[in-house]
């Protein structure tokens, strides 16, 4: 703190500010930002602040010193005397003055230090404090022109609201200081109603005194007491140097949540908005997207947040339904987005408000409303499928990647609001698209372009792949038309696959429909740049048709099996190919699944066997880690036993039931082909494909428990690998229980916990994933086969130790100290090795945890210690009675500010709590915040919420 004030007192030459602003080197930037910032908050801070002010330093230094004492001032409010508050408001005021002709920024920061002075004395110290500011920056003097005391008195006014949103008071503080800044409206309204309507008021005051105005009604200023400022902010739409400030100001006044309440005030602002018609035309037609921009923004503040409110005034319905075609008008905006617009995508948000407050009315407004809404949602669909056509193939050529991406995401949003439109157009909707659609498709006297095609396809799969269409009576004739549409564009012919990938159960209950569709997905198979529609369909059809596809099932296999072999799908899609794969082969018979993946993966096994005799390179290891992924994903879906897809849900119709008959597991067959090909293989994506395997075979693994465990205990000693320690996790899980697997379950259990203690004593920190994995492991031993602990190889003490030294790392990860918590110490009661353990160590694990406690941890982590606190308390009482006391006898421990007292009562808290794990985790956190000093002060009020 020395070197700083003696370093700020050089004439703007202070080292440390001329490093962070001029140095390019960024070691010596972070260098002095670090620095800096201790000087800004030491004590010495109130002193050269004020130095750094004067006005022969450079505006660099000078902003610096203003941001120190608002930096005091927000943050160290304490450390302020308050015979001071005076003298500091005093000083303040007169360098804002000075500085309201000199640099914009370090003016706004000292009328930021003002703000929070005032946030902080505020009602009871500094009562009037707007009115008093007002009066200050009025009075003539100190050679300040009256320009700039206005100009310097709004930036005041408009950054305290600002400070007070971002400002560290109290809870029960924001209360009271919102109050009286609502009062203060009173003395700011009349002022920037004054400037805004004198007509010599300049261009930067109007538009300052509209950001003051944006920044007050976020403070929830009723609309009805701004409703004069409001109106006049529409007056200063035509003015370009004011346009963008009024459109914010009416925004944010009329979003505000408490303004649906005034109603009158609402109805008023319709012609108001309405009478912006024309402006909006003509920005339109002239190009202008910021002013047709802003515009937008303000018809769709209004409707979006007040839709209700006006629908309900049936009186004036035409003067909303005005407003409802003007937001319409926004949506259809002609060009393409993002490229010549940027306006219609904010209005689709509006059209979900409205429909859902239409449709919350009783059943009889509701179809009142429906008679007047219906034909505008039916015009609304025919501007989103305009919208959503893609311009012409040169035009989308010239566009830049980023902007595709956003057309992309933007036909998404579309999509999501045709989906929610079906809800009140219901089927009407899709019989709308079917005729428009079959006009096209069979008007030979006018060709139509592939972009109206496309959209309207696109309408349908949009509400096809949410909304159940299986009882449209128009779906039979929709497939139909696919087969009529000349498919010579990408954009069209990912959208045809996308539609059939919608129709995937209409499929299953129309199998007759297949012999239509799988033909065109098949051949776009082929086409890389139909990789994901054409994949990802035929994924969908294998899993919701696959009882229905036996037919067709060596014709899928067969194309599927070249397009892998010519790699023409990149990895992702490859793995989706072997899943549809996996649910198609799960409907067949045994012989007929083996006899498809003899064909299917043989090539695979054949590469395996020559990549395993290679000398290991990252060019095999790559291929290596391929073959296993397609494996592995396709044991994923290969299941006979059930007919359940990933996720769980059933796949197939109530009424089918699954063919093939009792015979060999398919999987197990190719797996005992594989698997000692693969041992040598690349560890982790070993253990990805065997996990998978075990989840699809379950007890159809058994017969491979020996062999597997001897394996991955190998692997694991050589290559300790966290997916290696999630195998046996689930080996634990499904086999550990039966008597026969029993034994090399508890040898390879017993390894790698042997292993894994290895690596605790050279440093866990740097293998967090084998940590996670291991102490889930331990738990999922505990509960799933205690027996496991009751071993005289495996050391329980270190497994314990482990746990303790998990528990305090910094993560916040709750499977850390899984072992330690959930399942170790209730073990105490039945499985005498640990009871010892307990009672040797368990003192250790409790300073631990204390010292935690104490400030040795992050407090993110309280509520895990305040767990094995209720956990040692409820299942070894006893022991930790003695264990607090005698813990916490020690002088200085675990904090130097806890007192004697305050260590009894939190000791006799603890004890009493066996039950009530919520109360423990209360006192913990309290007892922490006293251990650290910060009891009673806004961080604690923020801490215990």
């Amino acid at each position: 703190c020395f070197h700083a004030r003696r370093g700020f007192q050089r004439k703007q030459r202070d080292p440390g500010l001329h490093q962070l602003y001029y140095d390019p080197n960024i070691e010596n930037k972070n260098l002095a930002q670090k620095w800096l910032m201790q000087a800004q908050v030491s004590p010495q801070a109130w002193q050269f602040c004020w130095a750094l002010l004067s006005p022969d330093k450079v505006p660099e230094i000078q902003y610096f010193g203003a941001s120190a004492l608002h930096t005091k001032i927000s943050r160290y409010w304490s450390d302020i005397p308050s015979d001071q508050y005076e003298t500091l408001k005093t000083q303040l005021f007169s360098q804002i003055a000075c500085f309201s002709s000199g640099s914009k920024m370090v003016l706004t920061r000292l009328c930021v230090a003002l703000a929070s002075l005032a946030l902080n004395t505020m009602p009871e110290v500094w009562p009037g404090a707007v009115p008093e500011m007002v009066r200050v920056f009025q009075e003539e003097g100190g050679g300040v022109d009256g320009r700039a005391r206005c100009l310097a008195l709004l930036e005041l006014l408009t950054v305290l609201p600002e400070e007070f949103q971002t400002s560290r008071l109290p809870q029960y503080r924001k209360g009271q200081v919102r109050g009286a800044l609502g009062r203060e409206w009173g003395s700011v309204c009349p002022l920037l109603q004054q400037l805004l309507r004198q007509g010599d008021s300049p261009g930067a005051v109007k538009a300052r005194v509209l950001r003051c105005l944006s920044s007050w009604v976020l403070l929830d200023v009723p609309l009805s007491e701004s409703e004069g400022l409001v109106e006049d902010c529409f007056t200063a739409l035509p003015d370009p140097e004011l346009f963008d400030t009024a459109v914010e100001a009416i925004v944010n006044a009329i979003s505000q949540p408490d303004s649906q309440r005034y109603v009158n005030t609402l109805l008023k602002l319709v012609p108001q908005v309405l009478s912006l018609q024309e402006q909006l035309r003509e920005a339109v037609q002239n190009g202008d997207m910021e002013t047709s921009h802003g515009i937008c923004r303000i018809a769709v503040a209004l409707g979006e947040n007040h839709s209700r409110a006006l629908l309900e005034q049936v009186e004036h319905w035409q003067g909303f339904l005005a407003l409802v075609n003007m937001i319409m008008f926004c949506t259809g905006i002609p060009g393409h987005y993002p490229v010549n617009e940027t306006t219609s995508s904010l209005t689709l948000t509006f059209w979900y408000t409205l429909q859902d407050d239409i449709m919350s009315f009783d059943s009889e407004r509701q179809a009142v409303y429906l008679q007047v809404y219906r034909p505008v949602y039916f015009q609304l669909v025919d501007v989103l499928l305009h919208k959503a056509q893609f311009p012409s193939d040169q035009e989308y050529a010239s566009w830049s990647s980023d902007e595709k991406e956003q057309f992309r995401i933007y036909r998404v949003d579309i999509s999501d609001t045709l989906m929610y439109v079906y809800e009140m157009l219901g089927a009407e909707l899709l019989s709308n698209l079917y005729e428009k659609l079959g006009r096209i498709l069979t008007n030979t006297e006018q060709a139509s372009s592939w972009q109206h095609t496309e959209a309207l396809l696109y309408g349908f799969q949009s509400i096809a792949e949410t909304i159940d269409v299986n009882y449209s009576d128009v779906i039979p004739g929709l497939i139909g038309l696919l087969l009529r549409i000349n498919i010579n564009n990408v954009q069209l012919a990912d959208t045809v696959m996308f539609t059939i990938g919608a129709l995937a159960e209409w499929l299953a209950d129309h199998p007759v429909m297949l012999s239509s569709v799988l033909p065109l997905v098949l051949q776009a198979l082929g086409n890389p740049d139909l990789s994901v529609s054409s994949v990802s369909t035929l994924k969908k059809i294998c899993r919701e048709c696959k009882y229905d596809l036996p037919p067709y099932a060596s014709n899928i296999v067969a194309v599927s099996r070249e397009v892998l072999s010519k790699q023409i799908h990149k990895t992702s899609q490859c793995m989706w190919l072997m899943q549809a794969l996996g649910f198609l082969l799960s409907a067949l018979h045994v012989e007929e699944i083996l006899r498809n993946l003899h064909s299917l993966i043989t090539p695979y096994i054949q590469q395996l066997e020559k990549l395993a005799d290679e000398t290991p390179n990252p060019s095999n290891k790559l291929a290596i880690i391929h073959i296993l992924g397609l494996l592995s994903n396709l044991f994923t879906t290969l299941d006979i036993s059930k007919q359940e897809d990933e996720s769980g849900e059933s796949t197939a119709p109530p009424v089918k039931t699954a063919p093939p008959p009792p015979g060999p597991n398919p999987v197990r067959c190719i797996f005992i082909i594989i698997i000692i090909i693969i041992s040598s293989a690349q560890p982790h994506a070993v253990c990805a494909i065997f996990e998978k395997s075990v989840k699809t075979l379950l007890h159809d693994f058994a017969p491979m428990v020996s062999q597997l465990s001897e394996m991955l205990g190998q692997m694991y000693s050589t290559i300790p690998q966290a997916s290696a320690l999630d195998l046996t996790r689930q080996m634990v899980h499904i086999f550990a229980r039966e008597t026969d697997h029993f034994p090399p379950i508890k040898a390879l259990f017993e390894l790698v916990t042997s292993v894994t203690l290895s690596i605790f004593q050279q440093g866990p920190r740097d293998h967090p994933d084998i940590v996670d994995s291991f102490m889930q492991l331990q738990a999922q031993a505990l509960k799933r086969k205690p027996d496991l602990f009751l071993s005289e190889s495996l050391d329980v003490k270190a497994v314990f130790h482990c746990g303790k030294c998990v528990l305090l790392c910094s993560r916040t990860h709750t499977a850390h100290c899984m072992c330690c918590r959930t399942e170790l110490l209730p073990r105490c009661s039945d499985m005498p090795p640990v009871a010892r353990v307990v009672q040797e160590n368990g003192k250790l694990l409790l300073q631990a945890v204390l010292e935690a406690i104490g400030g040795g941890s992050s407090r993110s982590l309280m509520e895990q210690f305040a767990e094995v606190l209720f956990s040692l308390n409820k299942h070894c009482f006893p022991l930790l009675t003695v264990w607090l006391k005698e813990a916490l006898q020690a002088q200085g421990f675990p904090s130097t500010r806890v007192t004697t007292e305050q260590k009894d009562t939190f000791t006799q808290q603890i004890l009493r709590e066996r039950v009530n794990k919520r109360r423990v985790k209360d006192i913990v956190k309290e007892f922490t915040l006293v251990c650290r000093g910060l009891h009673g002060t806004e961080y604690a009020a923020e801490y215990c919420l």
